[in-house]
């Protein structure tokens, strides 16, 4: 065996050695060193451009920091969520306004159907790769360095997450490599259904039925179909899950919330078609699912456009997020240990926290629920709509803010509106305005005016009844004055009107200037305006303390219908005031309150003061009141009181009251102020519209909920609040003189602070006269003929406590009395001169003669003429007439005697006299004391020479203020 193998291989030997094997081993040995070259080399450039691909990956990547599980988990999930805005009653209104809205949603609630149409779109593989697909990753960076024009794609479900929640979309090979280094690291710090349920939570869908953008698989259900999103079918499903690929083209809704056209739908239609393909080919539904998916009339599924909360409830969505926007700043600047109240006093502090507020509640996925009631709401802006009497619309040139050209736009009277629940403060409804694509202020809670006379029982009337001033019925002065210092004169509504001393509730009821004026004027060292801060007026300064002009509305900035309603309110709830609110809670997303009003009553006016003020103000709405014409239009009965309110020249109207469950007030006017006073009287008077439109508006409200408007529920009278007798002038307690003289009064007091118990003091004998229809007490030398002698005068320091340091004329303190022989003041000024001659004239009987020119004449003596001399016939009171009849066969002339006693020389005679001439025109003999005559009508005298009543002729009962 070993001898043939020796032989063996000395054959191989031989044959190796041949010149053809030699050959054949050299080209082996060149190829495979060839072959290992080649490997070496490969091997040396992928190493290399791996490294160098490595290294491009890792400088790319070098500047992200190494987040930790928690805070990735924390950006994941950390997605916008918008806030919700509802009525009272948890009726849901919309949105809040945003760029985007989303709402979150669990896998789920999350139809399979869903799930299978995004996976097998955009990642097949999702459930088995870790983060990235390689090959995807090639393929992307080969198309981009190729420039290829076909883009499959190369984003996971993961990338995708990551690039949305973490990164940014910026198109960069940085972006990129952080975005696989991110979507790799993710992929161990939460499972695929985390992933999976937050990239369905985040991504963009197009728009929605009111045409806002919308993101997260919830709300493209509910916005585009109606439905939520674990109902969705196969077609429906696989229409939002092609979406994503281009959301504006494939949504089925313009930008305004209208249905596309036919044409424009098909793109989105296609797409869903592909989709529906692609879970075919993968294998999550069958042939039969597939051709019955392709042929649904996914049209007919569509949402019907829906109107925008902010387009149907414009002022009210924005208060709403205006409200709730005060409450986040004030408890994030809480959080950051800040005392909320320096946000009122720092206006930097208060912007930073406002727009970290407006960032919170529009992307925090809140819900807001409201105070305000949905059928008082709706109804209360039907009314607006329907009411004609506003008065007239003006026109302005203004300038387009987009195009610079100058155009004509309306300027309507406005009108604002609240209604708010005494007990608990509850705003239940509001007018903001009648256009709001015209004028969008908030005209019932930021439209600042003056208050007018509803200022009037805020401010002076419920202090002095506070203060223990006055009772209900106490005596204040309407007298004209003139602060000397700087010739301050106002006067009433009606300008010649003085109604002297008259009762507080009559003044009130009547709205007399004059009246409140002095009043406020007696307490303003107290500062009543303190009470105004205590009731919520927000814009107060330190001239609205001391000003008298305050008491009737003269604020410097003024007050909203909000703040002036609100006030009112507190006399409803017994002197305490609660800060209206319309913002009752507000959740998180997981449903926990973290904000809830809570009420914080703050001590005003003793219940007695407020029952007082309600009784007085119930006296407006009865006849004589300034809001009877409110009343007469209710079409139902309730234990009201209410205020009216008119500035200068017409320019707002004002309506306040309430009952013992609802204040409402009501404001007219125009934004630019300007009168509302028609002269042609179409639209009636401004004061008749406010009442009649604060009507209308408690009409509707009632009868949507009869109990609760209507109530016959009354205002109760505390023990504290007694009914006296007072002497009527004084306001003190009645004496014999004031008894006799018919002024006893009784009303009501506090008995706490105030009872009239001081004797009267106001009355002292005295002998009268009467002037021109007013009395006066008689001077020592006024001729006892013309004197009464059983009248009584007027203390006179009485009188200087009645019109205080503003002074007036004390004569016109009674002029009602003039019949009662009551003086109405002090003495009378007398001229100490001869009052000027009479005109005589006798005809059938009867002597008559002009009045005296002279303001100071108390009465007229009648003589005899004869050929001796004139002998004195009769005096004749002035206020008993100009005439008497006289004997035939007489001459007669007749003498004025004033105060003093003086007398003017005689008349002309008559009597036998056959003509009586003319008297001399006044310009050619201005000295004389020669009566004169009305050359047109020489039985009555000229208009100029015709005493002053000191009355309105037009004087009726006078309704407005």
């Amino acid at each position: 065996m070993k001898k043939w193998l020796d032989q063996l291989n000395e054959k191989i030997e031989t044959l190796a050695s041949s010149k053809p094997m030699r050959y054949v081993r050299m080209t082996g040995d060149v190829f495979w060193n060839l072959s290992l070259l080649a490997v070496i080399l490969i091997t040396t450039v992928v190493i290399l451009v791996g490294g160098i691909g490595f290294g491009y990956f890792a400088s790319l990547v070098k500047d992200e920091p190494l987040r930790s599980k928690e805070e990735m988990r924390e950006q994941i999930f950390s997605y916008e969520e918008t806030s919700e805005i509802y009525f009272a009653n948890d009726i849901y209104i919309g949105k809040i306004r945003t760029d985007l809205d989303r709402r979150e949603t669990s896998l789920a609630n999350i139809s399979p159907n869903v799930i299978n149409a995004v996976l097998a779109t955009e990642d097949e593989y999702f459930r088995e790769h870790p983060g990235i697909v390689p090959k995807a990753v090639l393929r992307g960076l080969l198309q981009d360095v190729t420039n290829s024009s076909t883009q499959t794609g190369g984003s996971t479900l993961t990338q995708q997450l990551i690039k949305n929640q973490i990164l940014t979309n910026e198109v960069s090979y940085e972006r990129k490599a952080k975005e696989i280094l991110l979507a790799y690291r993710l992929e161990n710090f939460m499972s695929k259904e985390e992933i999976l349920e937050a990239y369905l939570n985040i991504i963009p869908y197009g728009r929605n039925s009111s045409g806002r953008n919308i993101a997260g698989i919830e709300t493209a259900a509910q916005g585009i179909f109606g439905i939520s999103a674990s109902k969705l079918n196969l077609p429906q499903s696989a229409y939002i899950a092609g979406i994503p690929q281009a959301p504006f083209k494939y949504t089925p809704f313009t930008n305004k919330g209208e249905i596309k056209s036919d044409e424009g739908m098909q793109h989105g239609i296609d797409r869903m078609k592909t989709v529906l393909f692609r879970m075919l080919e993968v294998g999550y539904i069958t042939e039969k699912e597939y051709n019955e998916a392709i042929n649904y009339d996914i049209k007919k599924d569509f949402k019907e456009p829906e109107e925008r909360p902010e387009d149907k409830y414009p002022w009210l969505t924005v208060e709403l997020e205006e409200r709730a926007k005060e409450i986040f700043a004030k408890m994030l600047a809480e959080k950051d240990g800040i005392d909320p109240a320096r946000l009122k006093e720092e206006s930097n502090l208060k912007d930073k926290y406002t727009i970290l507020a407006d960032r919170t509640i529009r992307s925090g996925g809140y819900r807001i629920y409201s105070t305000i009631d949905k059928d008082m709401y709706d109804t209360m802006q039907q009314v607006t709509q329907d009411y004609t009497l506003y008065g007239q619309t003006y026109k302005k040139k203004e300038k387009d803010p987009e195009t610079g050209e100058e155009v004509e736009v309306d300027v309507p009277v406005q009108t604002g509106s609240i209604v708010i629940d005494n007990k608990t403060g509850k705003i239940l409804s509001f007018v903001g305005g009648r256009d709001h694509e015209l004028e969008q202020l908030n005209h019932a809670t930021k439209a600042y005016r003056s208050n007018g006379s509803t200022m009037k029982p805020l401010l002076a009337y419920a202090p002095a009844l506070e203060y223990g001033v006055i009772g209900a019925g106490s005596p204040v002065v309407d007298v004209k004055f003139k602060r000397e210092y700087d010739d301050y004169e106002p006067v009433n509504y009606n300008p010649k009107q003085e109604l002297g001393i008259i009762p507080a509730r009559q003044a009130l009821a009547s709205s007399q200037n004059l009246a409140v004026l002095r009043l406020y004027d007696s307490i303003l060292d107290r500062r009543p305006a303190t009470f105004l801060e205590k009731m919520g007026f927000s814009k107060l300064t330190e001239g609205d303390y001391v000003n008298l002009s305050t008491s009737i509305g003269g604020l410097t900035y003024g007050a909203t219908v909000e703040e002036n309603t609100n006030a009112y309110a507190t006399f409803a709830n017994g002197g305490q005031f609660i800060d209206a609110y319309m913002i009752e809670r507000i959740e998180d997303l997981d449903g926990n309150i973290i904000y809830q009003h809570k009420a914080e009553p703050v001590e005003v006016f003793s219940p007695e003061t407020a029952y007082m003020m309600t009784d007085m103000l119930r006296g407006v709405l009865k006849e004589g009141g300034t809001a009877t014409l409110g009343k007469s239009q209710l079409k139902f009965s309730s234990d009201f009181a209410a205020k009216t309110g008119t500035t200068q020249d017409h320019k707002d109207v004002w309506l306040v009251g309430y009952n013992p469950n609802i204040s409402i007030g009501v404001w007219l006017g125009y934004d630019q102020p300007r009168t509302l006073y028609a002269f042609n009287n179409r639209y009636q008077h401004p004061s008749n519209r406010v009442n009649r439109l604060w009507a209308k508006y408690l009409n509707a409200l009632y009868d949507l909920n009869p109990e609760y408007i209507g109530t016959k529920e009354t205002f109760k009278q505390p023990e504290g609040v007694v009914t006296k007798s007072f002497c009527g002038i004084s306001g003190l307690a009645p004496s014999t003189s004031c008894d006799n003289a018919g002024l006893v009064r009784s009303d009501l007091f506090n008995k706490n602070v105030f009872l009239p118990t001081q004797p009267d003091d106001s009355f002292v004998s005295s002998t009268t006269v009467v002037i021109n229809g007013s009395t006066y007490a008689a001077l020592p030398t006024t001729p006892t003929e013309f004197v009464q002698m059983n009248g009584f005068g007027l203390n006179q320091s009485f009188i200087d406590r009645m019109l205080g340091k503003l002074g007036g004329d004390s004569a016109k303190l009674l002029p009602f009395s003039s019949g009662n022989g009551i003086v109405a003041g002090a003495p009378f000024n007398a001229d100490s001169q001869a009052p000027e001659a009479v005109w005589a004239k006798l005809a059938n009987g009867s002597l008559t003669w002009t009045a005296s020119a002279s303001n100071d004449v108390v009465g007229y003596r009648v003589y005899s003429v004869t050929d001796g001399g004139i002998s004195f016939v009769r005096s004749i009171k002035a206020s008993d007439g100009l005439q008497m009849n006289v004997s035939p066969g007489v001459r007669y002339v007749v003498k004025a005697v004033d105060i003093s006693g003086f007398e003017s020389t005689v008349s002309n005679e008559v009597g036998e006299i056959i003509e009586v001439p003319e008297p001399p025109a006044p310009e050619e003999n201005p000295d004389t004391s020669t009566p004169k005559e009305n050359p047109e009508n020489p039985e009555n005298p000229s208009p100029e020479e015709t005493p002053d009543s000191g009355e309105n002729p037009d004087d009726t009962t006078d309704t407005i203020e």
